[in-house]
């Protein structure tokens, strides 16, 4: 064995005894496609509002842009699989569905830690220099770790590992130590196409293509506006992302449910009842999600989308919840409990409500609400 297979071999013993459940190498770049494939998605405009992702798109589609002295990508990721069907949750319709992702604690954090101690332990071992990265940075993880051996990109553009299924974190570090590749990973879906029948919004345009602003994930949690209309009753009580396309993909059957216990979903964030999460403040909404990656995007944001909910749940029950936040400080809530109330409400009951709140609203887009 040589000196860089040894080093490959104790660096994947170390990676497992840190919880890591896949690791592969690759050299820090990308092939032109990737590139070119990166550039005809923001030229498009699919990105929607994600505007950070074309201001760093040469560090993207170039590791070595991001780092010169990079020679290797390592690449690990970390089960986070569920422990039942993602997709029951959409029957509860008076209930939440938040993405299995997002259902405890912030894997950022978690993943990023043990990242620092492998990289560590390499310094310890073997010198050289490193650089670790969770998501955050523009990276583009999901071909890197395609390129490493961990899986590939599905049709639907995510990662799928024939060992883990759709239920890997992805976390990368950099190094200038130039250690042997592994050999990348086949495309395994052969003719299915599951997750893109399945998309409640027909967010692919075209297999391995996704426009993100048709995308419920998108429109959750990055979209910053009202939801557009188009997509409001195809959302149904998804809150916070959208597992949809995940959860259909075949090779789930090899997965395992998560042993780490901070990626096992939170009670209190299976499934919450819609009135308690629309009651939520600013303060209350900071305490309830603290630690979780939810927090990040805002009460507002958040709450409008458990308005949509509750507009699609068809539980008279919530009517009183949603009538609550006809008055909210946030136009962007109010205007979510507007949609809400025509959805639950009764014509000569909404007209009511109209002659009580409409007159008094300064904001153009909430009183398109009003209107229809």
């Amino acid at each position: 064995m040589t000196a860089c297979e040894d080093l490959k071999s104790q660096m994947r013993e170390q990676a497992k005894n840190l919880g890591f459940g896949a690791v592969g190498f690759a050299p820090a770049s990308l092939p032109k496609n990737t590139g070119d494939h990166l550039s005809d998605f923001l030229t498009a405009g699919r990105h929607g509002e994600m505007n950070w992702m074309k201001e760093r798109a040469t560090q993207r589609a170039h590791p070595q842009a991001l780092w010169p002295e990079a020679k290797t990508i390592i690449m690990l990721g970390v089960n986070y699989g569920p422990d039942q069907d993602p997709l029951s949750a959409l029957e509860r319709s008076s209930s939440g569905t938040i993405s299995v992702y997002a259902q405890n604690k912030d894997y950022h954090d978690l993943v990023k830690k043990r990242l620092k101690r492998l990289a560590l332990w390499l310094i310890a071992q073997a010198g050289g220099e490193v650089k670790v990265f969770v998501d955050t940075a523009p990276v583009m993880e999901k071909p890197l770790a395609a390129k490493a051996g961990l899986g590939w990109q599905g049709k639907h553009t995510n990662l799928v590992s024939r060992e883990h299924g759709s239920w890997l974190f992805l976390g990368s570090i950099f190094t200038t130590h130039d250690i042997d590749a592994d050999e990348p990973e086949e495309d395994h879906c052969g003719s299915c196409q599951n997750c893109l029948d399945v998309c409640p919004t027909d967010a692919f345009p075209a297999p391995y293509q996704l426009d993100a602003r048709r995308c419920i994930s998108y429109l959750t949690i990055e979209h910053k506006g009202p939801i557009p209309r188009e997509f409001r009753n195809a959302m149904g009580n998804r809150i916070y992302g959208c597992d949809d396309c995940l959860a259909v993909c075949p090779w789930n059957k090899f997965a395992s449910t998560a042993s780490e216990a901070a990626f096992h979903a939170r009670e209190t964030l299976q499934n919450p009842p819609l009135h308690e999460l629309a009651a939520l403040d600013d303060r209350s909404f900071r305490d309830f999600f603290s630690g979780s990656p939810i927090k990040r995007t805002g009460r507002d944001r958040f709450v409008r989308n458990v308005l949509i909910a509750i507009g699609n749940s068809q539980d008279l029950n919530l009517v009183g919840a949603a009538e609550n936040l006809l008055d909210d400080d946030s136009p962007l809530v109010r205007g979510a409990a507007v949609w809400a109330c025509r959805q639950l409400t009764a014509e000569n009951d909404f007209a009511e409500l109209e002659k009580r709140y409409a007159v008094r609203e300064v904001d153009e887009t909430v009183r398109a609400e009003w209107n229809g």
